[in-house]
């Protein structure tokens, strides 16, 4: 895996180092070795702990943890047999590294405002492109392009792609790698053999590689098809190049988040990543020029946008109508109080924005008004049937110890062939109480469902909720956004099938028509999204089921 898409075809094949391996004697490499070495140890933590965490981007997504490790311990043991005695001749010129493009595409992920992350590293299947697009023989051929990261930034799909190199050694076209390997074998004496292997060596130029990811984006079908493509150069960018980027591409640096930097060597020098270190630890070394810049696809490019399916059981201008109608109405927290004003689920509610919502957006242009915006204003966060059960259920709201009082003999006759289920989930809800651990999750949103999630969450109350349960239930109704179902095209153009079904693709995708994300239980639907290389932005939490309390 290069840079700019080049795939790793051997285990041996690595991106060129940015850490200097060159001069000094045969001990000093070898403690660049073992650095480099514990930089892999450190990102195989950071993964691990990406991987752990509920709240991380890859919380998910076992298929793209998978990938990271496999590549960081490639790395690690591909550093491992690398010879560091003094008396074995090591050839610098045959040594590259990987490390510090995983460092940077770990970095990205573990920041907040990265979510949905659906594949990482790898390549993305591409529909053959018309004649008249200017990579068409290329894509056609190769019929993938690599991309390092495909998530949601603010509600958005967008692909990431990441480059550690030198700055130096990122050349804009043919004309101007050519003119730089000239200038430095006449600064240099370099022999010209090496300069003639240099050459055939396979180089990818940045602007064929914009121009490349450009068409296939445009292309691509409406579930993979980025908002916009995000440059992350770890090292920095030559201004020259900087220039052309904004100039023929409109990149932009006008992101509307900020990117922290990055820099491992007080990590280093602490003896991260495990063991002791035995090593001088590195130098320290100023932050890198982080360069970050976005381009925008042009939707007009190509072939027309798919449109949108006629959904029978409502759109997105019925839910602007329905919100412009009810915004007056909408009630405030003493109206959403419970019976109980000590239970949890009181205080879960009252963490929530409860006021109207200002939905003064042209319903004539309903198909882009949820990006105008509105979600955005209104910190929305969309539930559906599993997110409503979990915070009304008896199990979630103290009905935990009346359960296991009861013998087994009745609670199988009373949940029946769910009884292990439910007692997972009340021994779940002791150690770990749902309401608490959401509370973080939706403090300050605003809560939407759609009206199929209405309806279907209504029945199930009516037929096994007990009495508890449909008082909790009357009250979060009131105090959530009934919108009309309104799924995203992108999200309409997946095929049906058992694993993606139709009413699971319209309530999440009115959630992402929303840029609002799905609170939801169902990960075999957010697995099966994942899979196609869709990015989706959901948050995951445990099941509950109705007590009949």
């Amino acid at each position: 895996m290069v840079d700019w898409g080049t795939r790793m075809k051997t285990k041996m094949e690595r991106e060129e180092a940015v850490v200097g391996l060159s001069g000094g004697d045969e001990i000093e490499i070898g403690i660049e070795i073992e650095r480099a070495k514990q930089r892999c140890r450190l990102v195989i933590d950071r993964i691990r702990i990406l991987s752990s965490s509920s709240c991380s981007s890859l919380s998910s997504s076992s298929s793209c943890n998978r990938t990271l490790l496999r590549l960081a311990q490639s790395e690690l043991s591909f550093l491992s047999r690398l010879p560091i005695l003094p008396n074995l001749n090591l050839n610098l010129n045959s040594r590259s590294l990987n490390i510090g493009h995983l460092e940077a595409v770990v970095h990205i992920l573990q920041q907040p405002f990265v979510k949905g992350v659906s594949r990482v590293c790898k390549p993305i299947p591409l529909p053959p492109l018309p004649p008249s697009s200017s990579s068409s023989n290329l894509l056609n051929k190769n019929s993938k392009i690599h991309v390092d990261i495909v998530c949601s930034l603010n509600g958005n799909p967008v692909w990431f792609l990441v480059s550690a190199r030198n700055p130096n050694y990122i050349f804009w076209n043919n004309n101007n790698y050519n003119a730089s390997s000239c200038a430095n074998n006449n600064n240099t004496n370099t022999n010209t053999n090496n300069l003639k292997k240099k050459k055939k060596k396979k180089t990818f130029f940045l602007r064929t590689r914009i121009q490349q990811l450009l068409d296939a984006a445009s292309h691509s079908p409406p579930s993979t098809k980025p908002c916009s493509i995000i440059l992350f150069f770890s090292n920095g960018l030559d201004d020259t190049i900087r220039s052309k980027l904004e100039h023929e591409f409109g990149a932009s640096s006008d992101l509307g988040f900020h990117f922290p930097h990055f820099h491992l060597s007080k990590e280093l020098e602490g003896g991260g990543g495990g063991g002791d270190w035995i090593y001088p630890p590195p130098p320290p070394l100023p932050p890198p020029s982080l360069c970050v810049l976005q381009i925008k696809i042009d939707l007009s490019r190509g072939r027309d946008r798919d449109p949108i399916p006629q959904i029978e059981c409502g759109g997105l201008k019925d839910s602007l109508l329905l919100l412009s109608a009810a915004a007056a109405a909408t009630p405030t927290k003493e109206d959403c109080i419970p019976f109980n004003f000590a239970t949890s689920f009181f205080s879960l509610i009252s963490r929530m924005k409860l006021g109207p919502l200002d939905v003064n957006v042209n319903v004539n242009d309903a198909e882009f008004a949820p990006q105008k915006d509105l979600s955005l204003q209104a910190d929305l966060i969309n539930f559906d049937t599993t997110a409503l059960i979990a915070l009304i259920s008896g199990i979630s709201n103290g009905s935990t110890h009346n359960i296991l009082a009861k013998s087994e003999s009745e609670l199988r006759k009373r949940f029946k062939s769910n009884y292990e289920f439910v007692i997972a989930q009340v021994m779940s809800e002791i150690q770990n109480p749902i309401h608490m651990e959401l509370g973080g999750v939706l403090f300050g949103k605003r809560g939407m469902i759609c009206e199929s999630v209405c309806s279907e969450f209504k029945e199930l109350v009516s037929m096994c909720g007990g009495p508890n349960e449909k008082s909790r239930a009357d009250h979060l109704l009131k105090c959530l956004m009934v919108v009309g179902d309104s799924p995203s095209a992108r999200m309409m153009s997946l095929p049906t099938t058992r694993k993606l079904a139709y009413k699971n693709k319209v309530v999440f995708g009115t959630g992402d028509q929303w840029r609002a994300p799905t609170l939801t239980a169902n990960m075999a639907f957010v697995r099966a999204i994942s899979q196609t290389g869709m990015s989706l932005f959901t948050i995951e939490h445990r099941p509950r089921a109705l007590t009949g309390e």
